[in-house]
């Protein structure tokens, strides 16, 4: 169904993109991972046909470049970064509806899900609403859209907990007839939706493996750090991660995705300096989410 050959992009002599090739099929729900300037935003620009790019990109066929408006009327998006519309929420609803031919109340129900009031925000500029309620609105857009592709870039990024939960329960719900392509720092929050994952570092494929849904992903790892002082760099990447400061941001306990661990790893290693141990320690899932 999405086709990428030999995919490449450049910005300013910067090699983005180095030479992507993937297929992804019906019925597939793929998370897209990689750390952050791996690639993942750009190819899923090339998809959408926002960029000029070296090789193909087809979906069902079609050119998105070429062809935008007949693609992007099958896909449901959520962007990483809400964008810079003045448009009246009322009028992107209706708009968003129409470019599509789906039913605008869809939309409005998945908002509701979401916690999000349309009624008292209908008049108010998109630019205007806070960074949450945007997302929200870009949520409800793309899954009340009647369409079986579903493309989203860090989707969950400034959701409240119980709009995140909510989200991955909507998501949960297409499982059947959707494919996703869901592209993610953090593997463990979406491994219960996923059946693949592709990882991407420096614009190239560097992990795509097929995942059994009788397993998903059942290792998880115990991580407690201990730093040798305090670090707002460091708190803030740990804070991202889910981690608890045990100690005035001197001890830092976590659970880390078995998938995710060489990561998580990799980034502890720029802050070398600052640590004063690290354990990592294999455990029960179950017993972790009891």
């Amino acid at each position: 169904m999405i086709r990428f050959e030999n995919v490449g992009k450049d910005f300013r002599r910067h090699r983005v993109l180095d030479g992507v090739n993937l297929e992804l099929e019906l019925g597939e729900r793929i998370a897209l991972i990689g750390s952050n300037g791996a690639g993942k935003t750009t190819l899923i620009r090339c998809l959408l046909g926002e960029y000029t790019h070296q090789g193909r990109v087809t979906i069902a066929g079609h050119c998105p470049r070429s062809e935008r408006t007949h693609v992007l009327g099958k896909i449901g998006f959520v962007p990483q970064l809400p964008p810079p519309l003045k448009m009246p929420v009322g009028q992107l609803l209706n708009f968003a509806a129409a470019v599509c031919c789906s039913e605008g109340a869809r939309m409005h129900t998945v908002a509701r899900r979401l916690g999000l009031q349309l009624d008292d925000i209908l008049a108010r500029p998109f630019n205007r609403l806070s960074g949450g309620m945007k997302q929200k609105l870009l949520i409800a857009i793309a899954l009340g859209r009647d369409t079986q592709v579903l493309v989203m870039d860090e989707p969950a990024a400034n959701l409240d907990p119980e709009a995140r939960h909510i989200f991955f329960n909507l998501l949960a719900e297409r499982l059947d007839n959707t494919t996703m392509l869901i592209s993610s720092h953090r593997l463990d929050e979406v491994a219960p939706l996923v059946n693949r994952v592709v990882e991407m570092d420096m614009g190239r494929i560097v992990l795509d493996d097929r995942v059994a849904e009788e397993s998903k992903f059942l290792t998880l790892f115990q991580v407690h750090l201990t730093l040798a002082r305090t670090d707002d760099a460091i708190a803030r990447t740990l804070a991202s991660w889910q981690f608890a400061d045990r100690r005035a941001g001197i001890e830092w306990h976590g659970t880390v995705a078995g998938p995710d661990r060489l990561r998580f790893l990799g980034m502890v290693s720029r802050y070398i300096g600052l640590l004063s141990r690290i354990e990592m320690h294999e455990v029960d899932p179950a017993v972790v989410l009891q």
